[in-house]
């Protein structure tokens, strides 16, 4: 099991407070995927370069695809440090979501050719990184950093997901990227579960069972 740290979790994060744990080289970490019953959950860490701004980040939640994918260029070409990081459907189901993604964020970490002076969470729990840490909630609309690592995550798991599309296009993993939705529950019940599936998600377990 992954060890968690027990960082200072802060809600309602002011501009102040975003400019002072801003300051010294800042690793920011978000993932993508925790709800979805098929595929890796993917994180991503990126250290920003102060003298290299950019404009436009926020949650990539709240930015439309093409905006999302101009962003994520416009990161690797400025950021001093960016990795992925992810744990698979077979840990996941051995660990459960939680403790894979804290996994998949410590890889994120350490596959920075850079060690940050400090590491922000998007959420409320971080595992253990070794360094400094601090969990913001909704951190990935408002420290710059977080809203990249967001967006590094958002894109490499929907293109993930549309290569998954290509091979198994009775499924629809183009629209709904893996998460639970009608067309995914009709798509299992016809076709059954894929070795990407995570059988330990109940709508994946109950189409086993069911066999």
């Amino acid at each position: 099991m992954t060890n968690f740290a027990l960082p200072t979790v802060i809600k309602n994060i002011t501009p102040e407070q975003v400019a002072l744990l801003s300051q010294g080289c800042i690793a920011g970490v978000d993932e993508v995927g925790r709800g979805p019953l098929v595929g890796d959950v993917v994180t991503a860490a990126v250290i920003l370069d102060p003298r290299r701004p950019i404009d436009g980040l926020n949650d990539s939640k709240k930015l439309s695809e093409k905006r999302r994918n101009a962003l994520y260029l416009t990161i690797y070409e400025n950021a001093l440090a960016i990795s992925v990081g992810r744990a698979s459907p077979q840990e996941i189901d051995e660990l459960n979501i939680l403790h894979a993604t804290m996994l998949a964020m410590q890889r994120a970490v350490a596959g920075l050719g850079i060690t940050p002076q400090k590491v922000l969470v998007d959420g409320n729990r971080v595992p253990d990184f070794g360094i400094q840490s601090h969990a913001i909630i909704k951190g990935d609309g408002l420290v710059s950093a977080i809203s990249a690592a967001s967006i590094i995550a958002k894109v490499v798991r929907d293109q993930e997901m549309l290569e998954l599309d290509a091979k198994h296009p009775q499924y629809g993993f183009a629209k709904h990227k893996g998460y639970p939705t009608k067309a995914h529950f009709d798509a299992l019940a016809e076709f059954g579960v894929l070795d990407e599936h995570r059988k330990s998600f109940k709508p994946v377990a109950d189409r086993l069972n069911q066999r």
